[in-house]
């Protein structure tokens, strides 16, 4: 694939008033996430709860695109349309989570590192081959006492740049995410000065592997007060210092910046979001690539009565599709 079709993939992917839906949890995670919901985690719910998100009507309006798991783009609609020709012909954009999750960076206590460059590029062509335009890899940065580590960050930013020159050599965008976790007690401004290294340390990392940043989306977490911090930074100074971050350490020529919503509230998420673009005008798109804030409500709902509920959790996610979709443009009134 041309620089030209990546970076018009890229920029269709933060498409005004879209964003990305993240359906890309493993299978433990999803899991989990059924049990505290009380559904059994069989092959079969899980591909009929993903149903249930990428054939919601009109999703299309708001979401341009979904990361999905390995399992999920190899299943079909009940119909047998394979998901990623499904949403293609919806006009979303199929993407896929390429890496093999965190384990202790060696030598580094409290430290992770992504695993999952071995093999990476057999993997990539055949998800290509699958329909994948997309995919995604997640680093992911602990703050704490005397952590993050210089090696540690370098660590996760020589990862992701590697595995994003993969994906654009396999005609792939790369959707590079650095989670800043809001764990712990920490300040927001701790938040910021964490979350500038990680991204300066990422951008140089992607300059050195020749990666083109016109081929490529930001997947970032927020500059926000860890969860346990005694003083929790209002909407306001969150999109302030959200703002002045990315000003400072991402280049203008990326296409666009989604952010995770990270274990904030569903409504929270969404107005932070808001916020940043109504104090616009930006360098680049900012939109969201949410989990967690734009499923949790229809899961819960579909729980409960998987027959009867779903049309319910389906119009539950196209609302938080929808609400998210006006914060990417500040214009979002509040639910």
């Amino acid at each position: 694939m041309s620089i030209e079709q990546l970076a018009e993939t890229a920029q269709a992917m933060v498409a005004p008033g879209k964003g990305i839906i993240a359906i890309d949890e493993s299978t433990g995670t999803i899991g989990k996430r059924f049990a505290a919901v009380g559904i059994e985690s069989t092959e079969e719910h899980r591909r009929a709860y993903r149903e249930l998100l990428l054939t919601a009507p009109r999703l299309s309006e708001h979401i341009s695109g979904a990361i999905l798991y390995d399992e999920t783009l190899r299943q079909s609609t009940k119909d047998g349309v394979p998901f990623a020709k499904y949403m293609a012909q919806q006009g979303m954009i199929p993407g896929i989570k390429v890496d093999k999750g965190t384990a202790a960076l060696a030598g580094f206590p409290g430290e992770l590192v992504t695993e999952g460059l071995d093999g990476l590029r057999a993997r990539l062509e055949e998800y290509y081959r699958l329909g994948a335009r997309f995919a995604k890899w997640r680093a992911v940065i602990n703050i704490g006492e005397d952590i993050p580590t210089g090696t540690c960050i370098e660590a996760n930013a020589h990862a992701l740049a590697r595995y994003a020159a993969l994906c654009q050599e396999q005609g792939l965008v790369p959707m590079v995410e650095p989670e800043v976790l809001m764990d712990g007690d920490h300040d927001i401004e701790t938040g910021y000065e964490v979350t500038e290294a990680v991204l300066r340390s990422l951008f140089a990392a992607l300059y050195e592997q020749n990666v083109l940043l016109e081929g490529t989306i930001l997947k970032t977490s927020m500059v926000v007060s860890g969860k346990d911090c005694e003083e929790q930074a209002d909407i306001q100074e969150v999109a302030e210092s959200t703002l002045m971050c990315l000003k400072s350490t991402v280049p203008a020529i990326l296409p666009g910046i989604v952010f995770l919503s990270g274990g904030q509230s569903d409504e929270l998420a969404t107005a932070h979001l808001d916020a940043m673009n109504r104090l616009g005008p930006n360098p680049w798109p900012l939109s969201f690539s949410y989990g967690r804030a734009m499923q949790q409500a229809a899961m819960k709902l579909w729980s409960q009565d998987m027959a009867g509920n779903y049309k319910k959790a389906q119009d539950t996610v196209l609302a938080r599709a929808r609400a998210n979709g006006l914060a990417s443009l500040g214009q979002w009134q509040g639910d």
